[in-house]
């Protein structure tokens, strides 16, 4: 077998209930590397066109790559990918964490999910043994209520689990897959793919790290990496999100619904002033030394747990500027909520800046918002607008659609405020 790799994909059957294991040559390994490069190609080998991607001949793939859980710096990553809910094309997306380095030390490189359980389930993988169980008791809880249980149930704290809360339940399309609480496979609705399938969440654990050609080289990276901090200081310090000035001046930053150019509170909402305020420390993926995780803690007005983590640039940009919002707090527990809920922070803020802009354009009556005022730059209704989406509730039912079908179903010109590739 190639080195970095278990040389074995599982293929979970939920409709019969049934689990397999597949060997992976090193020729196969070698042609399509990994990650995107499986998935890709499950995908049009196995799925013929015109598949309902919340339908049970979907597939739902995880897969990691050759030096996922092996300790070079960058390592903790993985990818999933379906056939999108949202564009109904390609979707894959990537997280990071700990959870792909579980499934590796656990005996596989990746997972393929078809068919439709009959009731809610998880899938738990404990080095080389696969086992689907029972989730109806999981099903309506958020993602740390999913973890905590999976791990009482197990008896161990050292369990990682990738899971999806209400927004994945209830099909919102852009709803993501949630690993270690704070980790996002955000784009593309593979967490509505995962509620499709009544699949609650998948737990891992592993003890067993993938062979390499040359243990010393990998050290010797290691230590490259460690001695140019050129390459990863300001990530280790701040993460993403320390240049939100910047991004104004260069036109990168999405302010108003993509409308406005000018967003002089950025450094109001960016990385430096996380750091400044609300970070408690900074944390890391799997065996990676450049720690550059925030970690937040805000008592009021409003609770953030530390659990949750810290929003990076996509979530201070969607949540934040292209909702005028400048209150840091709330957009801090607007990540709380979209990772308890498993929502892609940044369809889920696009969405409700599309709502504002609508609003503030007479599209929407305070009567059809449930009584909320949508203007720009209400943090309170942001958050609210975050609860009716994962829920389906009210005007969050229409905007779990995304932009593009929210605008068609309302018409009268609203497919102007429908930011989207057109």
């Amino acid at each position: 077998m190639a080195y970095g790799y278990t040389g074995k994909m599982l293929r979970v059957d939920l409709s019969r209930g049934a689990i397999s294991t597949e060997t992976l040559d090193e020729e196969f390994c070698r042609k399509y590397i990994g990650g995107a490069g499986f998935i890709t190609y499950y995908l049009l080998k196995e799925m013929e066109p015109g598949v309902d991607p919340l339908g049970p001949q979907n597939k739902l793939i995880f897969a990691t790559g050759p030096v996922t859980g092996v300790a070079i710096p960058g390592n903790g990553r993985h990818c999933v990918g379906a056939k999108s809910p949202l564009t109904g094309g390609y979707a894959k997306s990537e997280s990071g964490g700990h959870w792909g380095a579980a499934l590796k030390h656990a005996g596989y490189d990746g997972i393929i999910f078809e068919g439709r359980a009959e009731n809610p389930v998880y899938l738990w993988i404990h080095d080389g043994e696969a086992s689907i169980r029972d989730a109806r008791h999981l099903w309506g809880m958020n993602t740390k209520e999913v973890q905590e249980t999976i791990r009482s149930e197990l008896g161990d704290d050292l369990v990682r689990v990738a899971a999806i809360g209400p927004g994945g339940e209830n099909l919102v399309r852009y709803a993501c897959v949630i690993n270690d609480l704070h980790e996002a496979a955000g784009r593309g609705g593979t967490g509505a793919v995962m509620g499709s399938k009544n699949l609650k969440a998948i737990a891992v654990r592993g003890h067993r790290r993938p062979d390499v050609a040359s243990a010393e080289q990998v050290k010797g990276l290691t230590r490259w990496i460690l001695d140019n901090p050129n390459l990863w200081k300001s990530s280790h310090e701040f993460g993403t999100g320390v240049d939100m000035p910047g991004g104004v001046v260069s036109g990168n930053l999405p302010i108003r619904n993509f409308l406005a150019g000018d967003f002089p509170q950025a450094k109001d909402i960016d990385a430096r002033a996380i750091r400044d305020t609300v970070r408690i420390g900074m944390e890391s993926c799997y065996a990676c030394p450049i720690r550059c995780k925030k970690v937040v803690k805000v008592d009021s007005p409003y609770t953030v747990d530390p659990a949750y983590g810290g929003p990076e640039y996509e979530t201070l940009a969607s949540l934040g500027s292209n909702c005028c919002i400048t209150d840091l707090k709330a957009i801090l527990k607007g990540n709380e909520l979209c990772n308890a809920y498993s929502l892609d922070t940044i369809s889920a803020g696009d969405a409700i800046a599309f709502a504002m802009e609508c609003y503030e354009n007479k599209l929407f009556t305070k009567e059809e918002t449930g009584g909320l005022e949508l203007n720009f730059g209400n943090a309170g209704a942001m958050l609210k607008l975050l609860d009716m989406i994962a829920r389906r509730q009210g005007i969050g039912d229409l905007l779990a659609e995304g932009t593009k079908r929210a605008a068609e179903k309302i018409g009268r010109g609203a497919m102007e405020f429908s930011m989207q590739v057109k």
